[in-house]
């Protein structure tokens, strides 16, 4: 995995900032092979209620400024079946809360 554990708690607080302390935060994507470089940091939150598209920004933007990386952000209800893509998106995930 290439984020730092500086990074990893910069997501874990603004994760659980904007989605509520209950949340869980997966990475996924090209950050988890450490033999690659660059890439975006892309992230699937789950949370006990769904996140408005505000509120899917404002992690988004906080995150962005501060990892100063680019960063994904896609949001799903625990309770409530998942998509296509969020199904492969865990597939391969790291839960980092």
């Amino acid at each position: 995995m290439r984020l730092t554990a500086h990074a990893v708690e910069i997501i874990r607080c603004v994760a659980f900032c904007g989605a509520g302390n209950g949340a869980r935060v997966w990475l996924y994507g090209f950050r988890l092979l450490d033999d690659m470089r660059g890439g975006d940091i892309d992230l699937l939150i789950q949370s006990s209620s769904p996140l408005t598209i505000m509120q899917k920004a404002r992690i988004k933007i906080r995150l962005e400024e501060a990892l100063q990386s680019p960063v994904d952000v896609l949001a799903a209800p625990v309770d409530e079946p998942q998509t296509p893509f969020a199904k492969i998106a865990l597939s391969g995930a790291r839960l980092l809360t």
